[in-house]
């Protein structure tokens, strides 16, 4: 008996397992049905046990192939990363990535960039799914996620692309009508809007600078609002206060449109960051939109200094 395990017999045997028949494992992976049959026969020999029951009405696992399943499937799994990294890293990169990424953020500031990036790399395409609420990489198939947020331990792998910052705004007539917030306690007397999409209550968490108090605040106001789209024409017209991340916020306090407040407290500091399942962090093509990202937006227009 050879001293190497038998690759083909183990990969040909998780197909079946997972296609629930040799014919369709076969279609599957471009060979006849007698050559995964030959396959799988040969395994069992070689292992000492019968993997399938077969009958000819009915293809089912023993409990023997039920407990070397999940093994040959990873094993399956990984052969099949190592010919994808091997391809795409000996190549120009290429092929199709999902994308995930906030829905302002993305409708802002990823979509514009993409032209770009289509011309440095035309033989890459992007399937750009744009969303408030946390995309499941691993569960949904996604590539890839532009998130802003602050980072937990996770199976994921966070690239930083830059530190968001985040603000309490509001406008010069807000202020002049109903004057300046001296402590977030103050905020429960005034109209401050919600963002629904962090949780199911928003809550506004403060830090002083000076003397590390900490302060936390559930806003309440005439409107919530499951993107920051909708928040932003009520703070402009001078009618709230909102909690904006730095992207959002930027512009409107470069132009003077609406004023931070509060400044003598901070809030959490999240960050911009290029997220990927672990398995998929080495591929040519993410490898090539994570960079071009960090190149982009590491010191954008959107920052407020």
């Amino acid at each position: 008996m050879s001293k190497l395990p038998d690759f083909e017999g183990l990969a040909m045997f998780a197909k079946v397992a997972e296609e629930g028949s040799f014919a369709a494992a076969a279609a599957a992976m471009g060979v006849s049905v007698a050559t995964v049959s030959r396959a799988v026969t040969r395994l069992e020999e070689r292992l000492g046990g019968r993997l399938f029951n077969r009958t000819s009405r009915r293809l089912s696992l023993t409990d023997y192939g039920h407990s070397l399943t999940e093994r040959a499937q990873k094993m399956f799994a990984v052969a099949m990363e190592a010919e994808d990294f091997a391809r795409e890293t000996s190549s120009r990169p290429h092929g199709l990535i999902k994308l995930a990424a906030p829905l302002s953020f993305g409708s802002r500031w990823v979509a514009p960039l993409l032209p770009e990036f289509f011309q440095l790399y035309p033989d890459i395409s992007v399937d750009l799914h744009l969303g408030d609420a946390h995309a499941d990489l691993i569960g949904d198939g996604f590539d890839a996620a532009l998130r802003i947020a602050i980072m937990e331990d996770s199976s994921l792998v966070a690239r930083l692309i830059a530190p968001v910052r985040r603000f309490v705004v509001a406008s010069p007539a807000y202020l002049s009508r109903y004057g300046y917030p001296q402590h977030p306690h103050d905020l429960g007397a005034h109209q401050c809007l919600s963002y629904m999409s962090r949780s199911k209550h928003d809550v506004w968490r403060f830090t002083n600078r000076k003397s590390g108090e900490e302060c936390a605040i559930t806003p309440s106001g005439m409107l919530r609002g499951t993107s920051l789209e909708a928040l932003v024409p009520a703070v402009l017209a001078g009618i709230a206060i909102a909690e904006l991340p730095e992207f959002a916020a930027a512009q409107f306090l470069r132009e003077k449109q609406l004023e931070a407040i509060l400044t003598d407290w901070r809030l959490p500091e999240g960050g911009l960051y290029f997220v990927t399942p672990s398995n998929r962090t080495r591929a040519a093509k993410i490898r090539a939109l994570a960079d071009f990202f960090v190149s982009k937006l590491a010191e954008a227009e959107w920052r407020a200094d």
